[in-house]
């Protein structure tokens, strides 16, 4: 008696999580256009990927030096010009993903493909900001263009580098609720 009330319970169990596991939905991929991502924001991503055992894709037209012990990390070294990293980017994330890149352009195709998309300085690009960012962006590069110094960022530092911290973990956290 007490051997088949043991496997009824298993059965049970194991008929309980068949559902679940059938209606699992895919898991979240966070992408880094790791090419000009400040090593400090690689580090936090590198930490949140493991945390959450998150699958996170750095992709870069450089080779990329990944220390051993990230199970949720991998490396995507592309070829062929400044913006390959961006179209891989592009032709692989999918919507529900978080993609991580200071580059407004890219961020531009991702936002309508519903990618979750931060910039290293904490700023999240949304279907409401993304158009004025681009336009600005062309404004200055414009600018630039015919010889006017418009200046830059401020230097990356703590107070950014919390910023982004913060951010990264609200945009996580939203995106996998919705999962």
């Amino acid at each position: 008696m007490e051997l088949g009330s043991g496997i009824s319970r298993l059965a049970r169990a194991f008929c309980w999580a068949l559902p679940l596991a059938s209606t699992a939905m895919p898991s979240m991929t966070l992408w880094l256009d790791a090419d000009a991502t400040p090593r400090d924001v690689k580090e936090i991503c590198l930490r949140a990927a493991e945390r959450l055992e998150l699958p996170t894709v750095l992709v870069a037209n450089q080779r990329v030096p990944l220390l051993p012990g990230y199970n949720h990390v991998t490396t995507v070294r592309v070829e062929g010009g400044p913006d390959a990293a961006d179209r891989y980017i592009v032709e692989h994330a999918a919507a529900g993903d978080v993609a991580i890149t200071a580059d407004i352009p890219l961020a531009a195709l991702l936002v309508p493909k519903h990618v979750a998309v931060i910039d290293p300085r904490g700023e999240e690009y949304t279907a409401e900001s993304i158009g004025e960012r681009l336009s600005v962006r062309d404004f200055m590069d414009g600018l630039r263009g015919t010889g006017v110094e418009t200046g830059g960022h401020a230097p990356y530092g703590a107070r950014e580098k919390q910023a982004f911290a913060n951010s990264l973990d609200r945009v996580l956290t939203r995106t996998l609720r919705r999962r």
